[in-house]
C-alpha cells in the first residue's frame, strides 16, 4: 500500500519515475517540457531566455510533493529520502538533462560511515606529571571518537597547542621532532576563535578546527595516537565530562545518527579520544604549568612549537565498529554551446533531504530545502526550454540535488572530493538552501541556542530580503549578484561571512569553498518553523521564492555567457592578537 501511495504521489505531479536515460535537450520528443502552447518566447537582450518560464504555478505544486507527508520528511537512508532522490531524477529525465553520475546514471553514489563501540575494551592509562600511573575509565575521564581507528599506542605525550596545520595560513601547531611516535595532546576548536579578524575565518568554525582533520595532521607527522581536550582558555567553564561523554556515545540509538564520509574515516589509522580537564591537567603537570596558561600560549600566530610534557606518557586501545551506509546525489548536465568553454561548469544545486520522522510526526523540511531542489528543477526547465529554442550557454550547467545536508553537508563534501566535472573547470557555485520564507528572529530568542548570532527581527522587515553568504570569497561573484538582481530588485544582504551563527559554513557551498571554488549560499534566513514540523508548504511566500528563482537564473546565465571567470580570493593571514 505504501508503495503505491508513493507512486501515486508522483503521478500527481505528473511524472513516475522511469527508467534510466541520457536524452538531448533538443529532442522535444523525449522532454517532457511544456507543450501546452504557453511557452514563454525567448528572452531578449541581456535577459536570461526563458527567465519568465519560472512560475508559481509550476513550483508549488511540486514543493507540495517535495514536503508531502508522503516522502517522510526525507531523512537520508530512508524510503522518503530515496523517493525524493527518484523524484528529482525524474524530473530531470523527463526534461533530457545528460546523466552526470557514473556509467551514465543521474545518481552519484558515495558512502557514508556511523560507528558503533567495539566489542573490544576502550581503554586509556597515563603516566602524569608527577610520575604516578593512573588508569582512567571510559565515558568517565575520556571517550573514544566514533571516527577513531581500533588498536593500540603508547608513547610520551606531547602538548601541540591546537594541532593544526594550515599552510594556506602560516600555521603549523605540529612543529618539532618530538611529533614523531609521541602521543599529542590538542586543545579543541582553533586559535583566535571570538577575534573577527582571526585567519581561522574570524569568528567562525574552520574546517582546519575539526577532530577528525586534526587526527590527520597529527597521524601525516607520525604521531601513535591523539588525545583532545577542551580549549579552557576560551571556554573556561567547569566541565561536566561524563556527561558529555554519555551524550556522545548513548545507551539508546539516535534518531538521528551521527555519520561522516566513509573515505574520511577509512584515512584515519591512530587511535583518537577526548580525555577530560582534569586528566589533561595531570598530563602537563610536570611543566610547572596549568592546562590554561599552555592553552593561552597556544594563541600565538604561526602556531607552536609541540612541546614534549616531563613524565607525560599514555597508554590507549581503542575498539570502534564502523558501519557503511550508502547514499547517492542526483546529477544532471546540460552541456554548453561554446567549443572551448563547455568544459566549464556553473553548478546550480540544493539538497534533498530533511530530518524524517519522529514517531507519526513528519518534518515536511518545505523551506529547508524543499524550496532550493524545486528551483533547481525550475531552473533546468528554463534552460532546456531555451537550448529547445537555440540558445544554449556557452558554459556548460550542472543541476545537482544534494542529500545529508543535514547530517554535515556530506553530499556536497562527496561531490567536491570525487566531482563529475574537475574542480578547476566549475567556473562558481549557486547553492539555494531555505529561499521560501522571510527570516524571523522572535522577541526574546536574539541569540538563544536556536538563533545564536542573529539579531532579533520580524518576517516583516525582511519581505523582500535575501541573505547571499559567500562573498568574502569573492568580490566577482558579488558583483553578478548585484548586476543580475538589477533586473528584480531584491533587497541583497551580505551580513552573515563571518559571524557567530555559522552560517558560513551551514549549508553545501561550504565545501567548494574549502576546495578554492567560488561559490554563494542563497538564503531567505531562520525562522520559528525552521526545523519543526511546521515547515510546511502551505507557509512559504511563493512570490518571493519565484523572484529569488529567476534572480538565481540570471546570474548563472551571466557566470555561463561571460569571457571571464570570477576570482576565488582566500583568506589573507593575519596576526592573532
Amino acid at each position: 500500500m505504501r508503495t503505491r501511495l508513493f507512486v501515486a504521489a508522483l503521478c500527481l505531479v505528473g511524472v513516475v519515475a522511469p527508467s534510466l536515460g541520457s536524452g538531448d535537450p533538443g529532442r522535444s520528443s523525449q522532454s517532457g517540457v511544456r507543450a501546452n502552447g504557453q511557452t514563454p518566447p525567448p528572452g531578449s537582450g541581456d535577459r536570461a531566455p526563458f527567465n519568465d518560464s519560472i512560475r508559481i504555478q509550476d513550483m508549488k505544486p511540486r514543493l507540495f510533493f517535495l514536503a508531502s507527508d508522503e516522502t517522510q520528511g526525507r531523512l537520508a537512508d530512508t524510503v522518503g529520502a530515496r523517493l525524493a532522490a527518484e523524484w528529482v531524477k525524474s524530473e530531470f529525465w523527463r526534461l533530457g538533462l545528460t546523466p552526470a553520475g557514473p556509467n551514465g546514471s543521474y545518481f552519484q553514489p558515495f558512502d557514508l560511515a556511523t560507528a558503533t563501540l567495539g566489542s573490544r575494551a576502550n581503554a586509556l592509562a597515563i603516566t602524569d606529571g608527577a610520575n604516578e600511573r593512573r588508569e582512567l575509565t571510559h565515558l568517565t575521564d575520556f571517550y573514544t571518537h566514533r571516527f577513531s581507528a581500533s588498536g593500540s599506542a603508547e608513547g610520551p605525550v606531547v602538548f601541540a597547542g591546537f594541532g593544526i596545520t594550515s599552510p594556506e595560513r602560516n600555521h603549523d601547531d605540529l612543529k618539532g621532532a618530538a611529533i614523531k611516535g609521541a602521543v599529542v595532546l590538542a586543545l579543541d576548536h582553533e586559535p583566535g576563535e571570538n577575534d573577527p579578524a582571526s585567519p581561522f575565518d574570524g569568528v567562525v568554525r574552520a574546517e582546519a578546527s575539526g577532530a577528525l582533520r586534526k587526527a590527520l595532521f597529527a597521524q601525516s607527522r607520525g604521531a601513535s595516537a591523539l588525545l583532545i581536550v577542551s580549549d579552557v582558555h576560551n571556554h573556561p567553564d567547569a566541565e561536566d565530562f561524563a556527561r558529555n561523554a554519555r551524550g556522545y556515545w548513548p545507551e539508546q540509538r539516535p534518531r538521528l545518527e551521527p555519520l561522516t564520509l566513509a573515505s574520511w574515516m577509512e584515512q584515519v589509522k591512530i587511535p583518537v579520544a577526548q580525555i577530560s580537564v582534569e586528566a589533561a591537567s595531570a598530563l602537563v603537570g610536570g611543566t610547572g604549568k596549568t592546562l590554561a596558561d599552555l592553552a593561552k600560549s597556544a594563541e600565538v600566530a604561526g602556531g607552536v612549537t609541540a612541546l614534549a610534557l616531563p613524565n607525560a606518557y599514555a597508554q590507549i586501545a581503542a575498539s570502534v565498529d564502523r558501519h557503511i551506509v550508502p547514499d547517492r546525489n542526483v546529477v544532471g548536465i546540460l552541456e554548453g554551446s561554446d567549443p572551448k568553454l563547455k568544459d566549464e561548469v556553473v553548478i546550480i544545486c540544493g539538497h534533498y533531504d530533511h530530518n524524517g520522522m519522529d514517531g507519526a510526526r513528519v518534518f515536511p523540511g518545505a523551506d529547508d530545502d524543499g524550496s532550493g531542489v524545486v528551483a533547481v528543477v525550475e531552473m533546468a526547465e528554463a534552460y532546456v526550454l531555451a537550448a529547445q529554442a537555440g540558445k544554449r550557454p556557452r558554459r556548460s550547467i550542472l543541476f545537482a540535488a544534494w542529500d545529508t545536508e543535514e547530517r554535515g553537508l556530506l553530499g556536497a563534501w562527496a561531490y567536491a572530493e570525487q566531482p563529475s566535472r574537475p574542480l578547476a573547470k566549475t567556473v562558481a557555485v549557486l547553492n539555494m538552501d531555505m529561499i521560501g520564507r522571510n527570516e524571523e528572529v522572535p522577541e526574546g530568542q536574539g541569540n538563544s541556542a536556536r538563533f545564536r548570532g542573529l539579531d532579533v527581527q520580524t518576517a516583516a522587515s525582511n519581505n523582500n530580503a535575501i541573505n547571499v553568504i559567500g562573498t568574502s570569497k569573492s568580490a566577482d561573484l558579488k558583483a553578478a549578484t548585484e548586476k543580475a538582481n538589477q533586473a528584480f530588485g531584491l533587497e541583497l544582504k551580505f551580513r552573515y561571512d563571518n559571524n557567530t551563527s555559522n552560517l558560513m559554513r551551514r549549508s553545501d557551498h561550504w565545501p567548494f569553498l574549502q576546495k578554492g571554488v567560488p561559490a554563494l549560499w542563497f538564503h531567505t534566513g531562520l525562522h520559528p518553523d525552521y526545523h519543526t514540523v511546521n515547515d510546511r508548504p502551505e507557509r512559504v511566500n511563493y512570490e518571493k521564492m519565484e523572484k529569488i528563482t529567476r534572480m538565481i537564473h540570471q546570474m548563472s546565465w551571466d557566470l555561463a555567457n561571460a569571457d571571464g571567470r570570477p576570482r576565488f580570493e582566500p583568506a589573507k593571514p593575519t596576526s592573532i592578537q
